[in-house]
């Protein structure tokens, strides 16, 4: 019998896999308690201590085997690795376990489990949702202390053999988990919980890896070896598939394949519309090793390199020397091609240990608080190193720098006074600099929208930051599973502050790019480019498909579509009006 599973479809450029499915079993928590005899206490603190270092030991390989296996992510793909053996490296994760050891006599397994539950309570009262919903990483760390604990079902868990071209089913699957699956030869996951945003997910988007999430009781349905259909695009999950299905989804294989072979003879075309407008394609960077594949895809130049990486998961910050290795190092591996790399964007969403916390304490709302330009702004000192390594590369190529997060014209004329001392200081240490170097701003704020005009005057380029303006705009924290499906991009308020930068660009003469996620899907390029876009910033991986859609359009006639589109916004649903849009020739 054909049954068909509904969840939440994390579109790829593959979409779609068939293979056999391999349930992945990490067990529950213990759910009664075993009590241990007062001799066993140091050696069940023992059996505790060993599971943790074999835990801390399997995250640290697979660590090691992430530049190698997973370039060119939205998010850092180590980030997510380190952000759990930091937490396996906390005393508070394992210190009060060997407490319950000691005290109530617990086993290892039980104690991490009271441990887990106190936490659980601790996790719900926080008001922030971002910080209740760390306590997903937390149980996935327990659970993998919990493998060691339990060495018999460690030993027999998945070999590679056995893994290689399966659709994995799970409760839920780690960040890090995805990353081994996908070096072990998944080809699809479909789990129980998590959604399109979650971190699993956009990693999962990251490798290429069709999955479906929130699929309600997989596990309970879907057995062991039976052949089952994911299609991400549609968010299903199809089991006991007849013939006239399979060949259906194994012929749409066979186009993905060709498709990905004609999109590679793209490669060379200049990227211009039909009626001659030309297009930059730029990709956004994590890290230095991510320069190949961007020039692989074709990227005429780099539109956001992230720097967060420099700071995160250390004791103490990076110097003045360090951020220009990794600069120039990503400077060598783009060729020649342009790099914007913008400044220390921490805060909200992307934390950090060590020397900086203290810059950055805790807040009650942390997306609304001291982050990106404004901690750098709170602490010049921590700012200049950064500034005066990028004016110093820009002595190496062709360097743009970029400032996040702005919100008025007193952080622009501030920051400008920083980097016209640090041009001062560097002349008169004689090292080279480009005194031309542009710089820019994102417009990521709906203030910062509202008032793109007077950025575009005193700048030399913008930037639109989609995740976060319409985040703002909607009052919608797009990781919250509540209220995610408020994250809208075609929400009437979002569409027309797109404009307005836009158009504010246009007025001021100054180019506006667009490095969110928005730049990079192809059911907004027709609206983008009627709208006057002309630098389109992506992950590497995005850039053939778009550049497909560009060389097929007419910006001319898009841009009258587009005006009629705004015209009718309040009117008609935005979703019908862009799907009216995209049917036109």
């Amino acid at each position: 019998m054909t049954i068909a599973l509904v969840g939440l479809g994390v579109s790829t450029s593959q979409n779609v896999a068939i293979g056999p499915a391999y349930r992945l079993e990490r067990g529950p928590m213990p759910s009664s308690p075993r009590l241990i005899e007062p001799n066993e206490v140091a050696a069940e603190i023992n059996r505790l201590e060993q599971a943790l270092s074999a835990s801390q030991g399997a995250l640290k390989a697979i660590r090691r085997q992430v530049s190698r296996c997973a370039p060119g992510s939205p998010l850092s793909l180590a980030e997510f690795i380190d952000s759990h053996l930091l937490i396996l490296e906390d005393a508070a994760l394992v210190e009060p376990a060997r407490d319950l050891i000691r005290a109530q006599l617990f086993s290892a397994e039980w104690a991490l489990r009271q441990h887990r539950d106190d936490l659980a309570r601790i996790f719900d009262e926080m008001d922030d949702p971002y910080l209740r919903s760390r306590l997903d990483d937390i149980d996935q760390v327990i659970h993998h202390i919990l493998g060691f604990l339990t060495p018999d079902e460690r030993a027999s868990k998945e070999p590679e053999s056995e893994i290689c071209g399966c659709v994995i089913v799970a409760h839920d699957i780690s960040p890090a988990d995805t990353l081994l699956l996908r070096h072990r030869g998944a080809v699809a996951l479909v789990t129980e919980y998590g959604g399109p945003l979650s971190h699993t997910a956009i990693l999962a988007r990251s490798l290429n890896i069709p999955a479906v999430m929130g699929v309600r009781h997989a596990t309970r349905y879907l057995r062991q070896g039976e052949t089952l259909v994911v299609d991400g695009e549609a968010g299903t999950v199809i089991a006991g598939a007849d013939y006239h299905i399979l060949n259906h989804y194994r012929q749409r294989l066979v186009a993905l394949s060709a498709r990905r072979n004609r999109l590679r003879r793209l490669l060379h075309e200049p990227c211009q519309t039909r009626d001659g407008q030309p297009v930059e394609l730029l990709a956004n960077l994590e890290l230095p090793d991510d320069a190949q594949l961007a020039r692989a895809n074709g990227a005429s130049g780099v539109g956001l390199y992230r720097t967060e990486f420099l700071y995160m998961n250390r004791s103490g910050l990076p110097d003045e020397e360090e951020h220009l290795a990794a600069y120039r190092l990503a400077i060598r591996g783009l060729g020649g091609i342009p790099i914007t790399i913008r400044t220390l964007d921490l805060g909200a969403d992307k934390q950090v240990d060590g020397s900086l916390s203290a810059n950055c304490p805790p807040a009650c709302n942390p997306a609304l608080g001291l982050r990106a330009i404004r901690l750098c702004l709170k602490d010049p000192e921590l700012f200049r190193p950064q500034l005066r390594a990028i004016l110093r590369a820009s002595a190496e190529g062709p360097v743009r720098l970029m400032l996040p997060m702005l919100t008025n014209l007193g952080e622009v004329e501030f920051t400008l006074n920083l980097i016209a001392q640090a041009r001062r200081d560097l002349a008169q240490q004689g090292l080279p600099f480009d005194p031309a170097m542009p710089i820019g701003g994102m417009i990521e704020i709906p203030a910062a929208a509202l008032c793109a005009d007077a950025f575009a005057r005193r700048l030399d380029f913008l930037s639109i930051g989609t995740n976060d303006l319409i985040q703002y705009t909607l009052a919608t924290d797009r990781i919250d599973d509540t209220v995610n499906y408020l994250y809208d991009p075609l929400h009437p308020a979002v569409l027309r502050l797109l404009r307005m930068v836009i158009a504010a660009g246009r007025r001021q003469r100054k180019p506006v790019a667009m490095c969110g996620e928005m730049a990079g899907d192809r059911r907004f390029t027709r609206l983008l480019l009627g709208l006057g876009l002309r630098q389109f910033s992506m992950q590497p991986g995005s850039l053939l498909e778009i550049k497909e859609l560009i060389l097929e359009a007419d910006a001319t006639r898009l841009a009258n579509q587009v005006d009629d589109l705004y015209r009718r916004l309040d009117e008609e649903p935005a979703e019908d009006l862009l799907a009216a849009l995209n049917r036109l020739p």
